[in-house]
């Protein structure tokens, strides 16, 4: 495929006006999945789950199976709702949206369409520089997820030149909610970032209601953005119409959000800026290249053919539940954030970089586990940060907050130094078990016991037999040749201070 021009983002943002919309699908956490009692994969400890063995009759499409709505599904898309700022409809319904569907057996998903559970909100998100941008929310509506297609034998894991697919229900019917947001106006240069800015408020938010685990690199939590241009006019003419969209799919990252929409304003501007047309179309996102490709037409509406879904009754809440689950709400992001900043006595630029990140509730829960502020930010600022930049994933997908915490404590207890931490880290990152197991499979634990450190000590000064002379002499810091040179035979694994002590008073002697 020839590689696709792209117009310099300023160039592009000098001629048009990118128009953004997303469309977040959120899979909830419930302990069976939307209309059947299979357990839900999407819940932590069905992750793993062996393919087709977290399947019912429904999820196959079997004839004669009936679909059942989850209760806590429609309880955890309420709270959703209200946290998004929305109304919830005193009735909605579901609907059948037809489509061919190779990995839902009865070649149909049952969603909602012109009767969604909540509509007309807002969220509030933040931005790099601490701007406040409000997003406006259409709807949020309650679905079911299709499964998983494995496409073998082809170079590229897609269908395009593989020999044959596999299927997997085990994540069809798993219970979603699909939060549409209107055209967002107005956001110009900022679009990048405001679209990173609104994934992230939407994990914080739903982490925080506790209701998925938004595990982006498990698809628990995934964007489709659309992007469209329009050409710029002067003052006093007439608005343009909105230019044609696209809408990358699926895309699983914050930062992979924010790349995917620069790319897009750049593509399309391209293309237009030439006299082209931009194709309705869907598109899908290569990390690797960090680039988009053409996926199929995209189709309005009307092509799907939707219809009431039969099976089903409409769903309605009562105030009393709806006011319930009101009252449990968690605070706002951006309140929680002012809070937390002034919990943890962290500086603008500390804070901004942990709120950039994505990883607030990573530090939160890692402080809640026992480790200090500046302990858990250095973690995922720091090393975790380096290492997922490396990898080209998202840092909150590398360990658990309550791993880093227990390495931390090793640190803290003398047994492993930072040097030490940092490939225990790794061996975290790796899979290789918490941190203690990791200490003893590679024996990294500091040495501290004394007639080790002085028989090194001992060796070193062999080597370098004026070093105790030049201490006696008030030159204290020629204790660090000594020093280092016993921290190189052992490894790293000494501990330095003791070290420094033992040489001293070898030297009082």
């Amino acid at each position: 495929m020839a590689k696709e021009k792209l117009l310099d983002f300023d160039a592009a943002l000098e001629l048009f006006e990118p128009v953004l919309g997303f469309e977040v699908h959120v899979e909830l956490n419930t302990t069976t999945k939307m209309f059947s009692a299979a357990p839900n994969p999407a819940a932590s400890e069905n992750h793993d789950a062996a393919p087709n063995s977290l399947v019912a009759a429904v999820d196959m499409g079997l004839p004669g199976s009936l679909p059942v709505v989850n209760e806590q599904a429609v309880k955890h898309s309420i709270s959703l709702g209200l946290a998004l700022g929305c109304s919830i409809a005193p009735s909605s319904r579901f609907a059948r949206k037809n489509y061919f569907y190779p990995d839902l057996g009865k070649n149909y998903q049952i969603s909602q369409y012109d009767e969604p559970i909540a509509f007309e909100g807002s969220v509030q998100v933040e931005l790099g520089d601490g701007t406040l941008v409000d997003v406006p929310i259409e709807r949020a509506h309650m679905e079911e997820d299709a499964g998983k297609l494995t496409h073998v034998g082809g170079a590229t894991g897609r269908i395009q030149g593989a020999e044959y697919s596999l299927v997997d229900y085990n994540r069809a019917g798993v219970p979603l909610v699909e939060i549409v947001t209107k055209p967002i106006f107005g956001a110009e240069h900022r679009a990048p970032d405001i679209a990173k800015a609104y994934v992230a408020a939407i994990r914080d938010i739903v982490l925080a209601l506790g209701i998925s685990e938004a595990r982006m690199e498990r698809g628990n939590l995934r964007c489709d953005a659309n992007v469209s241009l329009r050409r710029r006019v002067g003052v006093g003419e007439p608005d343009e119409p909105l230019g044609t969209r696209t809408e990358t799919k699926n895309v699983n990252s914050m930062r992979s959000v924010e790349r995917a929409v620069r790319y897009e304003i750049q593509r399309q501007a391209a293309i237009l800026a030439a006299g082209g047309t931009i194709t309705q179309e869907t598109r899908h996102w290569h990390e690797d290249t960090g680039t988009t490709s053409p996926g199929r037409p995209k189709s309005d509406a009307d092509d799907y053919r939707y219809f009431p879904e039969p099976d089903l009754l409409p769903v309605e809440p009562s105030a009393e539940l709806i006011a319930s689950l009101r009252a449990a709400l968690p605070e706002p992001p951006a309140e929680r954030r002012r809070r937390l900043k002034g919990e943890w006595g962290f500086t603008d630029l500390e804070f901004q970089d942990v709120a950039n990140g994505g990883i607030l509730t990573e530090v939160e829960a890692t402080i809640a586990a026992g480790t200090t502020p500046a302990a858990a930010r250095k973690w995922w600022t720091g090393e975790l940060a380096r290492i997922a930049n490396v990898q080209g994933v998202e840092v909150s997908s590398l360990v658990a907050p309550e791993a880093v915490a227990e390495l931390q404590r090793l640190v803290d207890a003398g047994t492993l130094t930072d040097k030490l931490a940092r490939q225990v880290l790794e061996g975290m990152v790796a899979g290789e078990g918490t941190p203690q197991e990791i200490v003893d499979a590679r024996g990294l634990a500091v040495v501290s016991d004394d007639d080790a450190l002085i028989a090194a000590i001992d060796e070193a000064l062999a080597a370098q037999p004026d070093v105790l002379e030049k201490i006696r002499d008030g030159k204290v810091q020629a204790a660090g040749a000594i020093i280092g040179a016993v921290m190189k035979a052992m490894q790293g694994q000494a501990d330095a201070a003791r070290v420094r002590e033992l040489i001293l008073e070898r030297a009082a002697q």
